[in-house]
C-alpha cells in the first residue's frame, strides 16, 4: 500500500483514487484528522460536495478544505493542535449542509473485547455487535459492529449514506475479524445493511446485520437501527417464582402458538402485539394454560416458512409491530402468571443472499463441505458448530431472548438434525467425526454448553428439546453426561397414540401396547407429550379428523384422548385450535376457525380442556411427579379385549388420583377397578358428560371402593368412549 501521507501533509494519488472507489484497505489512516509534521490535516469524501469547511464540535471554524478530485475527496490543514472530532460544513450549487467525521472519532470497541470474542466466552456479544446508539466523545450516534474476517471491505450502507459503500468503509479489527465504525448524528429507525467485498474482491449481495435487532418488514430486508428497550419490567414476581421454582414438579401445560394465525383482523391482517395482548392472554387465563409457546418469532422472509427459516435471530419480525411490543406482550403474560416460550432454530438457516450465506465470501456461518453443511431436507444451510464465533454468536443468541426479553424458555427445534452427521443422507453423502462415527461431536458440544450458561444465567428459564430419537440423556445435566435440557418432546407418545386413535374401535384390541409401551420409558427423559402444529399440516388434518368412527365417535374419542394425556405423565403442548376440535387442516395464511364454538360439540371439547387444565394444575398428583416412575402406578394393563386402562396417579401428601379409560363405544357396566384404598373416590372430570356433548353416563360422581380378598376394588360404569377420573376423597 502507498504511503499514508506525503512528507508535505497531502494525501497520495493513489490513496485519494482508493477511497474515491471504495477499495482502500484502511481509510482511518487516511480519512478524519491526521498527523502531519508538527500540526493536524483533515481529509474527508463526500460526493456531490464543491466545498468543505472543518469545524469542531464547539463550532470553531477549523480549516478550509481543498478539492483533491471532482469526485469529492477533500482536505486541508487545521489550525487546532488537539486530536478531535469533526464537523464539516458542505455545500454546492444546490445548498449546503453538516455533517460529523466518522474517521475522527476513535473506535468503540476495546482490547478485553478483542480477547473476549477471540476467545469465544464473550457472554454478552449482543452489547458489542450489531447497531447500538450511543453516545460517543460527545457526540450522539450509532456504533456499527460485524464479524466478517475474510472480507476485503465491509461498509455501512443506508438511507444515510444514499446506500453508497464508498461513504463508510469500517475499520477492521485484526484480532477478531470484526468490522466497526461510528456514525454521528445516526438514529433509530434508520434503514441499513452491510456492503461486503469478498475474499475473491467480489462485491456481494447487501447483507443484513447478524446481529440486527430490528429488521424491515418483508417484503424489504434491510436491519433498522433501534433504541436499546427501554421497556419497565414489571413481571418481578413471576420471574422469582421460577427462578426458585423445579419446572419438573410444576404444572407446565403448554398452548402452542402460530402468532400470525391464531386470530388477524377483519381484512386479514394481522394483530400487533399489543393487540395480541390483549387477545390472547385472557383467553390462554381463561383456558387454564400456563405456557403460550411461539412458532418463531424471529425475523424471517417467507410466511409459509411458519418462522423456521430466520435471517434475523435477533430481531423479532416487524409483522407484529416493533420490539417493544413483544416485549409489553411478554410482560403483560407474566403480570397474569403465564409464561412465554419461543420455538429456537438454531438447526439450520435459510439460504436468502441477504442472511448469512457466505456472509464474507466465504463459508463463515456455514461448513464450506455441504456433506455437513447443506440440509437436504430444507434446502438450507447448517451451522459449523465447529466454530467458536458461530457457537458464541448462538449462545449469545439464546443469552439475549431471556435477558432482553424475559421469555421462560426456549424449545429447540430439529434436535436429531443436529446431533446425526447422517441425518437424511444416504451413504457417501456425510463425513463422519473424529472417531469415526455419526455423532455430529461438534453440536453436541454447542448444545451442552448452550444449556450450560442459559442455566446458569438465567436460571427461571426452562429448555425443552424437539428430539425425535433414542438419544440418550437428553434432558440431563451436562455434568452427567447429558445433553443439559430441562425437557424433551415424546415424540414417541405423540406417535403412537395418534396411530391408535385413529384406529377402528373394534381394532384397538390388537393394538393395546401402542398404549401402554410408552410408560417403559416414560420416566427415561422429562418428557413433555406434544400435539403439535407438525401434527396438523400438509395434508395430515386436524386432530378431530384423525379420530376413527362417525362424528359423534370423533369427538367422543378425542375428549377421551385429551382426558388420557392430562392424566399421563409428562407436561402437556397442545397447538392452538385443536382445543376446540378445528376441522381443518391448519394453514398459516388464514385465521382459526372460531365459528366452530358456536356448535356444541365443539363447545363441548373446549370445556373438556379448560377443565382438565383446571385438574392439573390444581392436582398435585397429576403434576408434581410428572418426571418421576413414583408418581405412577398402573391399575389395569392387560385388558385389551374391552381396551380398557387404568392407572393411578400420586404425588407426596396429594391425595391420589385414578385414570380409567374406556376406547370403545361400549359402555362397560359393573367394571371391576382396583384402588389403592377403600373408601369414597370422587369423579373429578368424566368426558361422556352431557355438558361436554357425551352420552351422560356416568356413576352419579362418586364410586366407593370395598375390600375384597384385602385388596380395595370399586365396581362401576365405564362410559363409552370416555376417559374419567377418581379422585380419594375419604
Amino acid at each position: 500500500m502507498a504511503a499514508d501521507v506525503r512528507p508535505e501533509g497531502l494525501a497520495t494519488h493513489e490513496d485519494i483514487v482508493a477511497i474515491v472507489n471504495g477499495t482502500h484497505r484502511n481509510p482511518f489512516a487516511i480519512l478524519g484528522m491526521q498527523q502531519a509534521g508538527a500540526g493536524f490535516v483533515a481529509r474527508c469524501f463526500v460526493p456531490h460536495a464543491e466545498a468543505v469547511t472543518a469545524y469542531t464540535l464547539a463550532g470553531k471554524k477549523a480549516g478550509e478544505l481543498a478539492r483533491r478530485a471532482d469526485a469529492g475527496f477533500f482536505e486541508g490543514r487545521l489550525s487546532i493542535r488537539k486530536r478531535q472530532p469533526l464537523r464539516y460544513h458542505a455545500s454546492n450549487a444546490g445548498g449546503d449542509w453538516w455533517l460529523a467525521d466518522p474517521y475522527s472519532f476513535g473506535p468503540v470497541l476495546g482490547p478485553m473485547d478483542d480477547y473476549y470474542i477471540a476467545e469465544g466466552s464473550h457472554l454478552r456479544l449482543f452489547d458489542k455487535l450489531g447497531a447500538h446508539l450511543i453516545n460517543h466523545e460527545g457526540v450522539n450516534g450509532t456504533h456499527f459492529a460485524v464479524w466478517a474476517p475474510n472480507a476485503k471491505r465491509v461498509s455501512v450502507v443506508g438511507d444515510f449514506n444514499e446506500w453508497d459503500g464508498r461513504r463508510h468503509p469500517m475499520r477492521f479489527r485484526q484480532d477478531t475479524g470484526i468490522w466497526e465504525i461510528f456514525l454521528p448524528d445516526v438514529g433509530a429507525d434508520r434503514a441499513y445493511k452491510y456492503e461486503v467485498i469478498g475474499a475473491g474482491g467480489i462485491r456481494l449481495p447487501l447483507k443484513a446485520d447478524p446481529f440486527a435487532f430490528r429488521s424491515e418488514l418483508r417484503p424489504a430486508t434491510a436491519s433498522v437501527t433501534a433504541a436499546a428497550l427501554a421497556h419497565e419490567w414489571g413481571d418481578a414476581v413471576h420471574r422469582d417464582f421460577w427462578k426458585s421454582a423445579d419446572a419438573r414438579r410444576q404444572p407446565v401445560a403448554i398452548y402452542e402458538v402460530h402468532a400470525g394465525s391464531w386470530q388477524r383482523h377483519d381484512d386479514g391482517s394481522f394483530l400487533a402485539w399489543d393487540e395480541l395482548a390483549e387477545r390472547l392472554i385472557p383467553y390462554v387465563i381463561d383456558m387454564g394454560f400456563t405456557h403460550i409457546e411461539f412458532l418463531p418469532i424471529s425475523e424471517y422472509p417467507y410466511d409459509p416458512s411458519w418462522g423456521y427459516q430466520t435471517t434475523g435471530l435477533y430481531a423479532p419480525t416487524a409483522r407484529f409491530g416493533d420490539p417493544e411490543g413483544f416485549a409489553r406482550f411478554v410482560d403483560g403474560a407474566h403480570r397474569a402468571g403465564i409464561g412465554v416460550i419461543l420455538d429456537w432454530v438454531p438447526a439450520h438457516f435459510p439460504v436468502d443472499e441477504h442472511g448469512l450465506i457466505r456472509f464474507d465470501g466465504t463459508a463463515l456461518y456455514e461448513h464450506a463441505d455441504s456433506r455437513k453443511g447443506f440440509h437436504p431436507d430444507w434446502n438450507t444451510a447448517i451451522y459449523n458448530f465447529g466454530r467458536r464465533e458461530v457457537v458464541s454468536f448462538l449462545v449469545n443468541n439464546a443469552l439475549y431472548w431471556a435477558e432482553k426479553y424475559h421469555v421462560d424458555g426456549l424449545r429447540v427445534d430439529a434436535v436429531a438434525s443436529m446431533l446425526y452427521l447422517d441425518y437424511s443422507r444416504k451413504a457417501g453423502e456425510w463425513l463422519p467425526n473424529e472417531k469415526g462415527g455419526r455423532e455430529n461431536l461438534e453440536a453436541v458440544a454447542f448444545l451442552q454448553k448452550m444449556n450450560k450458561e442459559l442455566y446458569g444465567h438465567h436460571p427461571g428459564v426452562m429448555t425443552i428439546a424437539e428430539e425425535s430419537t433414542s438419544w440418550p440423556k437428553v434432558s440431563q445435566p451436562v455434568h452427567e453426561g447429558g445433553l443439559g435440557f430441562g425437557f424433551k418432546w415424546n415424540m414417541g407418545f405423540m406417535h403412537d397414540t395418534l396411530a391408535y386413535f385413529a384406529r377402528e374401535p373394534v381394532h384397538r384390541k390388537h393394538h393395546h401396547d401402542e398404549l401402554t409401551f410408552g410408560l417403559m420409558y416414560a420416566f427415561s427423559e422429562n418428557f413433555v407429550l406434544p400435539l403439535s402444529h407438525d401434527e396438523v399440516v400438509h395434508g395430515k388434518g386436524s386432530l378431530i379428523a384423525k379420530m376413527a368412527g362417525d362424528d359423534w365417535q370423533k369427538f367422543a374419542t378425542l375428549r377421551a384422548y385429551y382426558a388420557f394425556m392430562w392424566g399421563y405423565p409428562g407436561k402437556k403442548l397442545l397447538f392452538m385450535g385443536q382445543e376446540f376440535a378445528q376441522r381443518r387442516e391448519w394453514s398459516e395464511d388464514r385465521t382459526l376457525d372460531w365459528n366452530m364454538l358456536d356448535h356444541a360439540p365443539h363447545r363441548g371439547v373446549r370445556d373438556v380442556v379448560r377443565d382438565l387444565n383446571t385438574l392439573y394444575r390444581s392436582r398435585p398428583a397429576l403434576h408434581a411427579r410428572d418426571c418421576e416412575p413414583e408418581g405412577f402406578s398402573w391399575l389395569i394393563v392387560d385388558d385389551r379385549q374391552n381396551s380398557v386402562f387404568a392407572w393411578l396417579r400420586m404425588a407426596p401428601a396429594a391425595n391420589s388420583i385414578a385414570v380409567i379409560c374406556n376406547f370403545t363405544p361400549v359402555p362397560r357396566e359393573d367394571y371391576r377397578v382396583p384402588l389403592p384404598h377403600t373408601g369414597r373416590w370422587q369423579e373429578i372430570i368424566n368426558t361422556d358428560a352431557a355438558d361436554y356433548g357425551g352420552s351422560g353416563e356416568g356413576n352419579g360422581g362418586f364410586v366407593e371402593a370395598c375390600e375384597e380378598n384385602g385388596k380395595a376394588v370399586a365396581t362401576m360404569l365405564l362410559p363409552p368412549l370416555a376417559t374419567i377420573m377418581l379422585e380419594f376423597v375419604a
